[in-house]
């Protein structure tokens, strides 16, 4: 599915080198201020330790992990909404995403300069979120213009939008972000079409130094007080250790650099399965001798659209899913022991799919 997670923040603040820690494409990090001059995509495996259970239950050819999209866009400052040329399609890229992943410098170094003299996580927070919030007031104040023109002569459609707008401008002038609007989901389609920047779900990603990565520090805790009223997740990595784990060929080698971290696993495994539960998606499994494979769906999505997801034939023809739930899988061991305990099931168009559901699409065209 082509979902992306878009990953912002200002310059030098690690961005590029969490990118290059979790994707197949390896962008050029620099300590110069705005050397990065377009976006970068990478495809990013999601780890899932349930796929490597299933294979040794049944023996297979490969295991095919689920993937997302990251996009590392190049770094923020202040005044780039307003500005033309390169910080604009900065914020174009920002809008082409489905959601981001916001680093914040948490961390000294006087070998990288922080692009405002001293490092604050909080002030960093506020000038990237104002400038997308800024963007979107522009947005919204364009077309609360065109809707009020429209009330004027008699258009109640208009009248209600326009409401909905007020509201919108109103949130936005006192500095928040449009994510924490208070309004109901159908009032908020009514702005839907203008994919407001700050109302993209996010999770805060806090980039601290290697003696914090396991705990944090001062600057972390300083931004999960800060955001504690926006309901948003904010997550503790260490990008220069991520970098150095990444380096390592040894799980064995990987393992004792975390334990001596104070780390059970790479901190950009939780970051990547958090930007999937961000994204909304779910997970379901095809299990058999060529692959054990993860497929990725929308949560809601039903057994048909699931089975488009593997092969628009399938869909189709779809006619039933055999569906075997994951733990059942796990304690009987096989599909004939669960099919004897009577634990597989089978469901029609109308079934909707579940996180770890092992699903075999019967269908015919």
């Amino acid at each position: 599915m082509a979902l992306q997670c878009g990953i912002i923040g200002l310059t030098n603040s690690g961005k590029t080198t969490l990118f290059n820690c979790m994707s197949n494409t390896r962008a050029e990090s620099s300590s110069a201020a705005f050397s990065a001059t377009r976006s970068n995509l990478g495809i990013v495996y999601v780890p899932d330790t349930r796929l490597y259970k299933l294979a040794e239950l049944q023996p297979t050819q490969k295991i095919v992990h689920t993937t997302i999209e990251f996009v590392d866009i190049p770094g923020l400052a202040k005044s780039s909404a307003a500005s033309s040329g390169q910080q604009n399609r900065f914020l174009a890229d920002v809008r082409n995403t489905d959601a981001l992943l916001h680093v914040v410098r948490c961390f000294d170094d006087d070998a990288l300069p922080h692009i405002e003299g001293r490092v604050d996580p909080v002030r960093d927070i506020e000038t990237v979120n104002l400038e997308l919030q800024v963007k979107d007031l522009e947005s919204v104040e364009k077309k609360l213009e065109k809707a009020e023109k429209l009330v004027r002569v008699g258009d109640k459609e208009a009248g209600k939008l326009a409401e909905v707008l007020r509201v919108y401008k109103k949130h936005l002038e006192s500095f928040m972000p449009a994510r924490t609007v208070l309004l109901d989901n159908n009032e908020k389609q009514y702005a839907g079409d203008l994919f407001l920047l700050s109302e993209k779900p996010v999770i805060y990603i806090c980039n601290v130094d290697e003696a914090s990565a396991s705990e944090g520090n001062e600057y972390s805790r300083q931004v999960e007080n800060t955001l504690g009223g926006e309901n948003a997740e904010v997550l503790t990595v260490a990008a220069a250790v991520e970098a150095d784990i990444a380096e390592l060929e040894s799980e064995d080698d990987r393992m004792v650099f975390l334990n001596d971290a104070g780390l059970s696993e790479p901190g950009v495994n939780r970051l990547i399965r958090s930007a999937y539960r961000l994204l909304d998606l779910k997970t379901f499994f095809t299990v058999g001798p060529k692959e054990v494979r993860a497929w990725t769906i929308k949560s809601g999505m039903t057994a048909p659209q699931a089975a488009g997801v593997i092969h628009s034939d399938l869909e189709r023809g779809f006619i039933r899913a055999e569906v075997i739930k994951y733990d059942d899988f796990i304690e009987l061991g096989s599909e004939a022991a669960c099919r004897n305990k009577g634990k597989l099931s089978v469901e029609g168009r109308n079934y909707v799919v579940n996180d770890g559901d092992i699903l075999n699409i019967r269908f015919n065209v």
